[in-house]
């Protein structure tokens, strides 16, 4: 029961999660495991290991963020903003990790 609550949380783009759940859950331990793959490889691999962390996350990382934009009452295409120059994202993640998600319904849930 609990692998299928993690697979829901971390793959599926339905639903909202607030902050608390957003760093705890999702933010930090991929934080830890980046800065772990950082200090463990050693130089010569450290380029393949942290591509593959990149690849190993990029999904997750996705569905995760939509589901925080939809705390937000945004549609999960407004990580897309990242694309903006120089301001991107520093604007995603004063969205996703700083600001507080609409209180109660919301066109999301």
């Amino acid at each position: 029961m609990l692998t299928v609550q993690w697979m829901r949380f971390l793959f599926s783009f339905e639903g909202r999660i607030g902050r608390r759940a957003y760093w705890l859950r999702f933010f930090l331990p991929l934080l830890f495991v980046e800065v772990a793959v950082i200090a463990i490889v050693p130089p010569l691999h450290f380029n393949v290991a942290i591509v593959l962390l990149l690849l190993a996350s990029l999904w997750p990382s996705i569905a995760v963020g939509a589901k925080r934009c939809h705390d937000r009452n945004r549609s999960g295409w407004f990580q897309l903003v990242i694309l903006v120059p120089a301001v991107g994202w520093l604007w995603l993640m004063v969205e996703l990790c700083l600001l507080p998600g609409t209180s109660g319904p919301n066109e999301f849930g």
